[in-house]
Order: structure tokens, then C-alpha cells, then sequence
């Protein structure tokens, strides 16, 4: 994939929809724009996975769905690592 500009990745993942729920389960959902961390800082603007509200921030953790914030651990364990779900959104849009 040719690198793209940071408004032509994310405009790519926002139509993308939710990672999660694609691959879960089949279906688009509307994503937020996850920004990956390394020693707790974003890495940068090109390293974004798109989650749906309920996968990245509302906090859940049941037998339905995990929010990335706060569970990363059982997310990870659930859905595959940030990283894994990026190159997975990587290969989606090329």
C-alpha cells in the first residue's frame, strides 16, 4: 500500500467502519479513530485503527463486547493485538 496522507487514512478507516465488528461480526459499524501507544504516547496519526464507541471507549467488558479503554489486556485477548488489528485494517484497505 502506498502511504497515504493522514486525511486520506483516516477518511480510508472511517469508511472502513469498526475493525471489530467487521471481522466479529460481518458487519459496518461507525467507527471513532483509535489511536495506537508506545510508552503511552501516540505513535502517530497514521497509526489509527477505526473502533465503534462501544470497542473503543464506553467501557465495556462483557460476554457481548470489550471497550479498549479501560480493558486493553481482554481486549487484546479477545479481538488480537492493536498492532495485529492495524495491519488487518491495512490489507482491508489496499
Amino acid at each position: 500500500m502506498a502511504e497515504m496522507t493522514k486525511k486520506e487514512w483516516f477518511k480510508a478507516i472511517l469508511d472502513l467502519g469498526c475493525i471489530v465488528c467487521l471481522n466479529e461480526y460481518g458487519i459496518k459499524s461507525d467507527p471513532d479513530i483509535h489511536h495506537l501507544l508506545k510508552n503511552g504516547k501516540k505513535i502517530d496519526d497514521l497509526h489509527t485503527i477505526p473502533l465503534c464507541p462501544t470497542h473503543h471507549r464506553f467501557g465495556a467488558n462483557n460476554d457481548q463486547a470489550v471497550s479498549r479503554h479501560p480493558w486493553r489486556v481482554e481486549f487484546e485477548r479477545r479481538y488480537g493485538t492493536e498492532m495485529e488489528l492495524l495491519v488487518n485494517t491495512k490489507n482491508l484497505i489496499a
